[in-house]
């Protein structure tokens, strides 16, 4: 098998916040972060799939066809929006591994039907100094 990683960006905002705490609780494990202003980030986002090369092509996947898929299900969902108002942050505080843990969970049905395709991993940038993988680690 083969992987590849495709790399995208998308810029958005958050609140991280945990509803059921109190105030100071919050800016305790949180900090700045817990501003109910919220603040932004340009997000890196790495999708790794895995799979058979089709002999026809030489590929995986069309790059094409997978950049498709990423701007449909996730890119257009959080481009330049507030993260805690999608309803996939309704029960989770939209921190980077909750984002990757949502980002992988939209993907994943998109390949199955890809002759053997299947998405390993994705990974968030939120910083230059924190990354953020979820799904298989090769």
């Amino acid at each position: 098998m083969i992987t590849v990683t495709r790399r995208y960006e998308f810029a958005a905002a958050h609140v991280l916040r945990q509803p059921s705490l109190s105030d100071a609780d919050n800016q305790r494990i949180y900090g700045k972060c817990a501003n109910a202003n919220g603040h932004g980030h340009n997000y890196g986002l790495e999708v790794t799939i895995t799979g058979p090369v089709n002999p026809d092509t030489g590929r995986i996947i069309e790059p094409e066809h997978l950049d498709e898929i990423v701007h449909h299900r996730v890119l257009e969902r959080f481009d330049h929006r507030m993260l805690n108002e999608d309803s996939l942050f309704q029960e989770a505080v939209p921190t980077a591994e909750n984002i990757a843990v949502a980002v992988h969970r939209q993907l994943a049905g998109s390949l199955t039907g890809q002759a053997g395709v299947r998405l390993l991993r994705v990974r968030i940038v939120e910083t230059g100094r924190n990354h953020f993988d979820y799904g298989e680690m090769t």
